[in-house]
C-alpha cells in the first residue's frame, strides 16, 4: 500500500479494496463497518469466509481476522501509594530535576490528556467537575464531545471532561440493534455499566473535598484521582448486554484510531480477552497500542482476571504496559459474637447495619450442603430471618452462587467460608467472609448446639495499616506470556482490590438484575481493571513532569523503581493471596508501583520503533508487512530501519526491556542492555550494588562500573548467564528469579531477572509464528 496520509483518500482506497470481493462498490460500502484512517490504515467489514479468504490472498493485505469480543476486566489507594494531598498541594513547574524526598510538591498532571477506552462516563459525578483553577483546553486538542441520548455536550463536557465519543457499529453488526427492553443502556457516551466511570475517576478524578463513602459508612475519605488536574477524554466502546460487558474489537480499534488523532497523551484500557492469545497483529489492542507507541503515546492495559494459574496474563505486547492487581492496607473488619458464650469470630464484609438472627447450616436447605440455587432441597422450606453458613469447599461454590442461593432461600444474611478471605465484590445480600479455620469452629459449634444459636453480626469497620500489604490478588492473571515468554508480563502491580471510586447514580452497585439499589454515587470494585487506571494516572504525572520521555522510558521508570516487599516490613516479600506464599515476577512483574521514586529513576532503559521492528522480525513478520504497519507514522526518524537482515541472531530477550527474561537457557548466553542517565547529576558513577542470582545460574556483568558525563549519557552493558545445574528431567525446565541493581549511592535501579534452565538439548526449535496483519476485517461468524 502506498503512503496515503489524507483520511478521505485512505477511506476511498479501503472501499476500492473491499470492492474486489463484492459485485459493486455500493455493496462494499454497505458492508463496511469502520474505516480506520487517522492514525493507522485498516477497516472492518461484514464478510463471509470466501470473501475474507480472497482478501487475505492480496499482496496489499497483511492480516484478515475475525473481530472478537473483549471484556472489561479512591479514598485510600493514593495515600497507600504515597501520593498524599500534602504532596499534591503545590504544583511544580515541569523539569527534569525532580528529586525524591518527603517534602516534594507534585504537579497534578496539568494539560496531560488521558483517554479512557471503556463503558462511557457519568458526567454529573463530582469527580468530573471542572476545577476552578483549570486553564482553557489545550489548543492542540482535536477531539469532540458527541451528542447522544441523555448526553448534551454543552452540559456534559467542560475543561475537565474535554472529549466523549461512542462506538456502536461493531456491536450492532454483531448482536443486532441495542435492545432497550429491560436494558437501560444509553446510545451515547453516558455510562450504564459503571465500569468506565469508576476507572476514569480512579485515574483523573477531581478532588472531592466532601467526605465520601460507600453506603454512608465504609471507606470514608476524600476522593481523588491520581492525576486530578489531567484532562479526560472518554471513548465508549463497551456496552451492556444482559448485564454483561461487550467490547467489540471493531469498536475498540475505532476508539484507538480516534484517540490518537484527537491528541491524547495516555490511553488507559481495562479490557482484554482470555487466552489463548492471538498473534500480536491479529488483536485490536496490540494494533492500537503499537501505533500509539510510534506516536509517543503510552498505553496501559489490565493484565486480566483469570486467576493464579501460570501463563494466563493478557495484553502482553512489549510496546505497552500490563498491570497486575494487588491489595492495599485497608480491610473491612466485621465481628460475629455469640451471646452467652465466649465465642467470637472476625471476618470481613461490606455490612453497614448490625444483624441479629439465628444461625442455620446449609444442609436443611441444600442437597449435600452445596449452596447453589439449583440445589434447593425443598422450595417451600425457607430460611427467612436466619443467617446461613455456606462453605466454598462444598462443591467448589463461589460467593456469587452462594449469595443467589441464600437470597432465593429468603435468608437474612450469609456467612461464606473460604480457605482465605476474598472480599472483592459488593454483595447482593449481607455477606460475611470467614476463613476456613474460623468457619470450621463456627459450624462445629452450630452442629453441637441443641438449638440454633443466636448470632450478632456487627457493622463493618474500616481498618487501615493492620494487614499485610500489598498482596497479589488471587484473581490477577499470572505470567509467563504465552505469546512472547522472554518479555516479562505483567510489567508491574498496582492497587486493584476494593477500590472505591465514582459510580453512575442510576446503576445498582452490582450487576445482579435483582439489585434494586440506586443513588449509589461511590462503589467498590476489584480487578486488574482497577489497577490499570492507577498506573495510567502515574504515567500522566510522569508525562507532565517529563514531557520528552518516550513511552518506553516511562515504563522503565515504573519498572526499575518498583518494590517487591511488604510496605510495612521490607524484610518480607509481597505475598500471593492465592497461596499465602511469596510472590514472584510472574505474579507481579517488577513489583508494586512506587510513584514517588518513578519521578526520579536515575537510569532508564529506552526503546525506539527500531527495537520493536527487530522484535517483529524475530517472531516472523516480513519487511513488507512491517513497512505497511509504519506507513502512517508521521515523519519516521531517518535511523529507523525496517530491514530484518540484522535480526537473525537478535533474541527477544536481547530487547532493551527493563526486565531480563530468558525462558530457555541451555548454554551460556550474553545479553545486551543500554541505560540512559536522566538524573539531576549528569556526571554520575553507577556501580553494581547487588546481584541476586537465580538458583543454578551464574551471572556475570561487564562492565561493573558505568561512568556518565555531559558527553556520555547512554552506556551499554552486557549480562552473561551460565547454567550451572540441570533441571529435573521430568520437567525439562525450571524457572528461578533474581535481580540486578545499579546504584550511584542515591538511586537504586533494579531489573528483575527471570531465567528458566532447560535440561533437554534435543528439543526442536519452537516454530515461529507467521502472523499477517495490518488491516482489520470483521467477518460473519
Amino acid at each position: 500500500m502506498n503512503h496515503i496520509r489524507d483520511p478521505m483518500l485512505t477511506s476511498d482506497y479501503h472501499v476500492q479494496l473491499l470492492s474486489k470481493v463484492f459485485l459493486s462498490e455500493e455493496d462494499a460500502k454497505q458492508a463496511m463497518v469502520y474505516s480506520y484512517k487517522h492514525s493507522f490504515s485498516g477497516f472492518s467489514a461484514m464478510l463471509d469466509s470466501t470473501q475474507a479468504s480472497a482478501l487475505a490472498k492480496r499482496k496489499e493485505v497483511i492480516s484478515v481476522f475475525k473481530s472478537k469480543t473483549l471484556h472489561l476486566h479512591t479514598t485510600r489507594s493514593w495515600d497507600f501509594l504515597g501520593l498524599t494531598l500534602g504532596h499534591m498541594a503545590t504544583p511544580t513547574p515541569s523539569n527534569n530535576n525532580i528529586t525524591n524526598n518527603n517534602n516534594m510538591a507534585y504537579i497534578y498532571g496539568d494539560d496531560v490528556v488521558v483517554g479512557i477506552i471503556d463503558s462511557g462516563i457519568w458526567p454529573e459525578s463530582r469527580s468530573f467537575r471542572e476545577d476552578g483553577g483549570m486553564k482553557p483546553i489545550p489548543w492542540s486538542w482535536k477531539g469532540r464531545c458527541c451528542k447522544g441520548e441523555m448526553f448534551e455536550p454543552e452540559k456534559a463536557c467542560n475543561r475537565k471532561l474535554i472529549g466523549a465519543r461512542y462506538y456502536l457499529e461493531g456491536f450492532e453488526r454483531r448482536y443486532g440493534p441495542l435492545n432497550r427492553s429491560g436494558n437501560p443502556e444509553y446510545r451515547s457516551a453516558r455510562d450504564f455499566l459503571g465500569h468506565g466511570t469508576h476507572t476514569a475517576s480512579t485515574a483523573v478524578g477531581s478532588v472531592v473535598d466532601e467526605a465520601i463513602s460507600f453506603m454512608g459508612s465504609l471507606g470514608k475519605g476524600i476522593a481523588r484521582g491520581g492525576a486530578p488536574r489531567a484532562r479526560l477524554a472518554v471513548y465508549k466502546a463497551c456496552w451492556g448486554k444482559d448485564y454483561e460487558s461487550i467490547c467489540n474489537e471493531a469498536d475498540v480499534i475505532a476508539a484507538f484510531d480516534d484517540a490518537l488523532y484527537d491528541g491524547v497523551h495516555v490511553i488507559s484500557a481495562s479490557i482484554g480477552v482470555t487466552p489463548p492469545l492471538r498473534p500480536f497483529f491479529n488483536s485490536s489492542t496490540a494494533i492500537g497500542s503499537f501505533h500509539a507507541a510510534q506516536l509517543g503515546v503510552s498505553v496501559v492495559f489490565s493484565a486480566g482476571n483469570d486467576g493464579s494459574d501460570p501463563g494466563l496474563v493478557t495484553n502482553v505486547a512489549p510496546w505497552s504496559i500490563s498491570v497486575a492487581a494487588s491489595s492495599i492496607d485497608r480491610m473491612f473488619s466485621t465481628s460475629i459474637i455469640l451471646p452467652d458464650t465466649n465465642l467470637s469470630f472476625l471476618g470481613e464484609s461490606f455490612i453497614t447495619s448490625p444483624i441479629k438472627a439465628k444461625l442455620a447450616d446449609a444442609y436443611p436447605y441444600f442437597f449435600n450442603s452445596i449452596c447453589r440455587a439449583s440445589n434447593r432441597r425443598n422450595v417451600s422450606k425457607t430460611a427467612e430471618g436466619k443467617v446461613i453458613i455456606c462453605f466454598s469447599t462444598a462443591g467448589q461454590v463461589n460467593v456469587e452462587e452462594a449469595e443467589e442461593a441464600a437470597r432465593n432461600a429468603s435468608a437474612l444474611a450469609l456467612i461464606f467460608v473460604e480457605p482465605t478471605v476474598k472480599l472483592t465484590l459488593v454483595d447482593t445480600i449481607p455477606t460475611l467472609h470467614l476463613n476456613i479455620q474460623q468457619g470450621t469452629l463456627l459450624r462445629n459449634f452450630l452442629v453441637s448446639s441443641r438449638k440454633p444459636p443466636l448470632v450478632h453480626i456487627e457493622a463493618s469497620k474500616t481498618i487501615i495499616g493492620k494487614s499485610p500489604a500489598p498482596t497479589v490478588a488471587f484473581f490477577s492473571s499470572r505470567g509467563p506470556s504465552s505469546l512472547a515468554p522472554d518479555i516479562l508480563k505483567p510489567d508491574i502491580s498496582a492497587p486493584g482490590v476494593n477500590i472505591l471510586a465514582a459510580w453512575p447514580e442510576n446503576t445498582p452497585p452490582t450487576v445482579d438484575p435483582s439489585d434494586k439499589r440506586r443513588n449509589v454515587k461511590w462503589n467498590f470494585l476489584s480487578g486488574t481493571s482497577m489497577s490499570c487506571p492507577h498506573v495510567s494516572a502515574i504515567v500522566a504525572l510522569l508525562k507532565s513532569a517529563h514531557p520528552h520521555w518516550s513511552p518506553a522510558a516511562i515504563r522503565s521508570a515504573l519498572v526499575t523503581t518498583a518494590y517487591n516487599t511488604d510496605k510495612y516490613s521490607v524484610h518480607h516479600p509481597i505475598l500471593d493471596s492465592a497461596s499465602m506464599k511469596p510472590s514472584d515476577p510472574f505474579d507481579v512483574g517488577a513489583g508494586h508501583v512506587d510513584p514517588l521514586k518513578a519521578f526520579d529513576p536515575g537510569l532508564v532503559y529506552d526503546m525506539e520503533t527500531t527495537d520493536y521492528i527487530l522484535f517483529l522480525c524475530h517472531i516472523g513478520y516480513t519487511q513488507q508487512q512491517i513497512e505497511a504497519m509504519l506507513i502512517l507514522a508521521p515523519c519516521p526518524h531517518p535511523d529507523v530501519t525496517t530491514t530484518c537482515a540484522a535480526s537473525s541472531t537478535n533474541l527477544i530477550s536481547n530487547m532493551n526491556y527493563p526486565s531480563i527474561t530468558v525462558t530457555d537457557l541451555r548454554s551460556p548466553r550474553t545479553l545486551k542492555r543500554r541505560v540512559r542517565n536522566v538524573g539531576h547529576n549528569r556526571n554520575a558513577v553507577y556501580l553494581i550494588w547487588r546481584i541476586v542470582k537465580p538458583l543454578g545460574v551464574e551471572v556475570v556483568i561487564r562492565p561493573r562500573v558505568l561512568v556518565f558525563s555531559w558527553f556520555r549519557q547512554e552506556i551499554t552493558y552486557y549480562v552473561t548467564l551460565y547454567p550451572i545445574h540441570n533441571s529435573p528431567p521430568a520437567t525439562g525446565r525450571r524457572c528461578d528469579f533474581g535481580d540486578i541493581v545499579w546504584s550511584d549511592g542515591f538511586h537504586h535501579v533494579r531489573s528483575p531477572l527471570v531465567v528458566c534452565v532447560n535440561n533437554h538439548h534435543n528439543h526442536n526449535a519452537t516454530a515461529q509464528q507467521q502472523p499477517r496483519n495490518n488491516f482489520l476485517f470483521l467477518q460473519r461468524k
